[in-house]
């Protein structure tokens, strides 16, 4: 494995059983609207959008942690309610990874003045075994910008 793709969304903006599809174990599922509204009935928050502002305090932030992890990103997308990254592989897990990634983040935007919880648990993973694959994700984020 030469890299992976990362994806991660705010809080509330794409919940299970949604008319988009989610992921789940890696598998992507189509609509559930049973679950979808069981999973609004259980939200404990507001649905978390960010702004423009917030995106790139987020953004610097996943770069400062990048550098500290010696993780080369090769592209990023902060977006209003997700994150894409194509990353290296480093000597860390990718749950050790994401989990740094979204502290580092809201920490910086707690730090902004942003209050409450921002991310979803979880994240999606896609395996770069090779340089197409890797340059498919790195297209695939960049049309995220």
């Amino acid at each position: 494995m030469i890299g992976y793709m990362i994806t991660w969304t705010t809080y509330g903006t794409w919940l299970q059983g949604d008319k988009r599809g989610y992921v789940k174990n890696g598998r992507i599922l189509g609509e559930n609207k049973d679950l979808r509204k069981s999973n609004i009935f259980n939200r404990r928050g507001s649905i978390v959008r960010l702004t423009v502002q917030q995106q790139e305090v987020a953004r610097k932030a996943i770069f400062g942690e990048a550098e500290n992890l010696g993780q080369k990103i090769y592209a990023v997308a902060v977006c209003a309610n997700h994150i894409h990254m194509v990353v290296d592989c480093v000597d860390e897990t990718i749950e050790t990874i994401v989990a740094r990634y979204k502290k580092t983040a809201r920490q910086a935007l707690n730090v902004n003045r942003f209050v409450g919880r921002v991310w979803t648990r979880g994240y999606d993973k896609r395996f770069c075994f090779d340089e197409k694959s890797l340059k498919d994700r790195i297209e695939y984020v960049r049309r995220h910008n």
